[in-house]
């Protein structure tokens, strides 16, 4: 509840002084200095009595020491002669209830306590205005956002001075919690200039604010801008890995790759999903090698989770970089997790092209018996390659005639058969011809 500071509010603030400038400086809701308490005091602002003064302090004192119910029961005394105190008297002394129920963390009561200070005629401008924006941070505080709006446009109605970036950006955070992105993106901004106008960095939550309200926007290449001004400022190991992935967006790989191992080297890429997500861009890069190399890494440190899905990554990325033997033990992981066939069948194609025909065949009637194939023909077409190899032409036609039941294989499967029964053929007659 007191997760943000009150502009307007000397929380630890002891009344001890009895002259009205004196006091004027130290109550809550007031902060101007003793020559313009004087100034205040002679504009029509009906005096603070000494009386009156007296057990205000009394209770101040009371809430200062812990004991809030002896506080509010001494305020509630002197709201029982208010008909005979002046408006000002009646501010300070709403004022007074307001700062004990904030410390209370009892917003509604604090609001409705501050209502009643503005609610005051005959009060120093300064008070009114100060109340105005305390009320505005504790609507925000209270989620009550367009209420909010309407405590910041009663203050914009009487404020003169210029306004601060606080203004901006409490009025931007409303906006953006009511959904009102662009009305908050042109606060923030202000807020943000005025700020980078004396050479001052923005602070971090503004930038925060500012990158998501251009992204709720659609503004990828704005998020962009923003985070690599984040990144300079503070930079924080998320900022380095969100770039990136912005870069990626917005179609920058090549700075994406950049960021992204520059974060990497910096060990900022450390959880599941951001390796993960970096591997992906190793392969979307060329370096195939390094996907592969980076997860089988976060997978041996158990960062990485030991899926199939996971397994099928790092044998693919293997396989890309021309690693073949490399990929085998993770196709072989990923086909006993999976109730399906569908490794099995890389397995078999991987191992036909390493020349491994034994193992070929058996990964390829394991994957048929094992069933849920995208493509069965492909199975049927590798086991016939396999048993051809071996030369058992007779399985490996049988193979091609199961393949070529498949519209998908049936010109290739075609081929095949002729080819393995001209090859069977052939080695009959080699056979005879040595009798």
């Amino acid at each position: 509840m007191k997760a943000f500071k009150l502009s307007a509010f000397y929380c630890a603030a002891v009344l001890s002084a009895v002259t009205l400038p004196s006091l004027l400086s130290m109550v809550p809701g007031i902060n101007i200095s003793v020559a313009q308490a004087e100034e205040v005091a002679t504009k029509r602002v009906p005096a603070l009595r000494e009386k009156v003064y007296s057990q205000l302090a009394r209770a101040q004192k009371l809430a200062d020491d812990g004991d809030t119910v002896a506080g509010l029961a001494a305020l509630d005394a002197i709201k029982e002669r208010s008909s005979s105190m002046n408006d000002y008297e009646i501010a300070m002394m709403y004022n007074f209830y307001g700062f004990i129920y904030y410390n209370k963390n009892d917003l509604p009561q604090a609001i409705s306590a501050f209502e009643n200070v503005v609610k005051q005629t005959a009060i120093p401008e300064s008070l009114k205005l100060n109340t105005l924006f305390s009320l505005a941070q504790l609507a925000m505080a209270n989620g009550d956002y367009a209420q909010v709006i309407t405590y910041l446009d009663r203050w914009d109605g009487l404020n003169t001075a210029p306004r601060k970036d606080s203004y901006y950006v409490l009025k931007s955070q409303a906006l953006y919690q009511d959904k009102q992105y662009q009305g908050a993106l042109e606060n923030i901004n202000v807020a943000i200039a005025l700020a980078e106008k004396d050479n001052q960095i923005p602070k971090e939550n503004w930038l925060v604010l500012q990158r998501a309200l251009y992204y709720s926007l659609n503004q990828p290449i704005e998020v962009v801008k923003v985070l690599e001004k984040m990144i300079t400022y503070f930079d924080k190991p998320s900022y380095w890995v969100q770039l990136g992935g912005m870069y990626g967006e917005v179609g920058e790989e090549k700075k994406q790759l950049a960021v992204l191992e520059t974060a990497y080297q910096r060990g900022f890429i450390t959880s599941k999903n951001d390796i993960r997500n970096f591997a992906q861009v190793y392969l979307l890069n060329g370096l195939a090698f390094k996907a592969a190399e980076l997860m089988n890494k976060g997978l041996s440190k158990q960062v990485i989770d030991d899926t199939a899905a996971n397994r099928a990554f790092i044998a693919e990325s293997y396989l890309q970089a021309k690693e073949d033997r490399k990929a085998i033990p993770h196709f072989i992981a990923a086909a006993k997790m999976e109730r399906h066939g569908k490794y099995e069948q890389r397995l078999a194609e991987l191992y036909i092209n390493i020349e491994m025909f034994d193992e070929a065949a058996d990964a390829a009637r394991a994957a048929l018996n094992k069933g849920g194939l995208d493509f069965e023909s492909n199975a049927y077409i590798a086991l016939g390659m396999a048993q051809y190899n071996l030369t058992n032409f007779d399985a490996s036609i049988l193979a091609f005639e199961r393949a070529e039941k498949y519209k998908k294989s049936e010109s290739l499967a075609k081929q095949w058969i002729k080819y393995v029964k001209r090859e069977k053929q052939n080695s009959e007659l080699l056979k005879t011809a040595y009798l």
